[in-house]
């Protein structure tokens, strides 16, 4: 998923600097909008799992303060760790979604500037 997003936004800013007429730049934006969507959903996957190893690891964590139990040592490792991975996708997702939010932004801007361009005799 990484990859991907990296790829998509770096081939969408690309073509939003490439666009030169409003038909263009109409299909640009109604793809971004539906990558916006499918990220959105996606963030608030991982966002509902991590919380979910978040709370897992709480629990295990009061257990094994109360148990003292070495095996649940081992538990509470591996989960510590997934979530730790959890959390570094979790801020790329984020932080990407705001990124796809800002190019949205000048999407709009050059829309504005077109309808600008047609608007003069």
């Amino acid at each position: 998923m990484t990859e991907y997003l990296k790829a998509y936004m770096s081939r969408t800013k690309q073509r939003l600097s490439d666009c030169s007429s409003g038909a263009q730049l109409e299909e640009i934006l109604a793809e971004h909008m539906d990558k916006i969507q499918f990220m959105q959903h996606e963030r608030i996957v991982h966002f509902l799992v991590t919380m979910l190893f978040a709370l897992v690891l709480a629990v295990f964590i009061l257990g094994l303060l109360l148990t003292e139990n070495a095996a649940l040592l081992i538990l509470v490792t591996i989960i510590l760790v997934l979530l730790a991975f959890y959390i570094k996708h979790y801020y790329f997702l984020e932080n990407t979604v705001q990124e796809m939010y800002r190019v949205y932004d000048e999407m709009l801007e050059k829309r504005r500037f077109f309808a600008q361009k047609e608007e003069l005799p």
